[in-house]
């Protein structure tokens, strides 16, 4: 759970909002139906609320959760868009590297890139892969 506590969180503001929104529109549509004269009406509230619900949406919700969670994605999985061009760096060091020796720097990158290349997940922090358990499980 603690892996997804931004998530968790992200849902129980988005709940107690949604729950406050419905709740207070209940009380502002009887208020108006008081005003009026006229019964309340379980359907046309949920017709108003649902029209209003889906117009905040549209405009702020959807927007939004496109430009985070779209963005995140795609710079996630690497998207052409998200790179920021750092190949001929790579390539420069792994030329540097080759230099020690071939055998010393084509095993410097193999380590290197085992350690911080992204094998089935998120990169490993910089600096810290003693305390991560490598590719069987076991730890370095």
């Amino acid at each position: 759970m603690k892996k997804y506590a931004y998530g968790w969180i992200t849902a129980l503001f988005f709940l107690v909002s949604i729950a406050g929104h419905w709740t207070f529109g209940w009380f502002a549509y009887l208020d108006e139906q008081t005003a009026q004269h006229a019964a309340p009406r379980v359907s046309e509230y949920l017709v108003v609320m649902g029209r209003d619900t889906f117009e905040n949406w549209q405009s702020e919700f959807l927007q939004l959760i496109w430009q985070v969670v779209g963005l995140a994605y795609f710079l996630y999985i690497g998207s052409p868009a998200s790179k920021e061009n750092d190949d001929r760096t790579e390539a420069k060091i792994d030329e540097i590297l080759k230099l020690v020796g071939r055998d010393r720097g084509e095993a410097l990158i193999a380590d290197i890139d085992r350690r911080y290349l992204r094998h089935g997940g998120h990169a490993m922090p910089h600096g810290h892969d003693a305390a991560y358990p490598d590719d069987r499980g076991e730890s370095r």
